[in-house]
């Protein structure tokens, strides 16, 4: 998404160094990996970091946004929830795109056709991302975890009343701040949370180390 905001700080960094670490061994072919979790949680700038640390050791890698991927650009979309909160949900995102282009890397077929989201223009664009050389493919946003064609599941279990003071700080409007956002985020929160049983690593709320899911 063009006009996001991004505020790293070391943890995420930390955490995307012990993912790297975790996932070593296994980046011989094409890898997806997803990171989740709820509004304000880290996904975006632990996403960033990983594949910052990943393309540093010699493994390309590239990230695609959930966000890119809702049916109506974002603030339309805000305006339809304000009208009917019933307009919350999975179905707001093209997952099943989202799923193709990741099939498609998968499959080494490139390009890849998707969307773009433009914020400060309320606009979804489309275009073209060249994944011939790319190893790592990161899908990251709420419902990622849930996609077909991922490898590695990460899950940031922080809810969206520990991360409130972040969404604070990263507010694109203040739409984003108003109380009816809180319905929306609760509305979010019952059906991501129990995404996390689906993770194969997860980030607990201290953001202090990676635990591996032993199943």
């Amino acid at each position: 998404m063009i006009g996001d905001k991004l505020y790293i700080g070391e943890m995420h960094t930390a955490r995307a160094a012990e993912i790297c670490q975790l996932l070593a061994e296994r980046i011989q072919e094409r890898l997806v990996i997803s990171v989740a979790g709820e509004s304000g949680c880290g996904k975006s700038v632990t996403s960033t970091e990983l594949a910052r640390l990943l393309n540093e050791q010699g493994h390309q890698a590239s990230i695609l946004q959930q966000d890119d991927y809702f049916v109506f650009p974002p603030m339309t979309n805000h305006e339809m929830r304000r009208n009917n909160i019933e307009q919350v949900g999975m179905y707001e995102v093209k997952l099943d795109l989202l799923d193709s282009n990741l099939r498609s890397f998968k499959r080494n077929e490139s390009p890849i056709y998707k969307p773009l989201v433009i914020y400060n223009e309320n606009k979804i664009i489309h275009e073209e991302m060249d994944v011939s050389g790319i190893q790592v493919l990161i899908a990251e946003g709420t419902y990622t975890t849930t996609l077909n064609f991922v490898d590695v599941r990460v899950f940031i279990d922080l809810d969206y009343l520990q991360t409130l003071e972040f969404r604070k700080r990263r507010a694109r409007d203040k739409a984003e701040l108003e109380p009816f956002v809180q319905d929306v985020l609760e509305r979010e929160h019952q059906i991501i949370s129990q995404h996390k049983s689906l993770a194969d690593l997860v980030i607990p709320p201290l953001f202090d180390h990676v635990e591996v899911v032993k199943r």
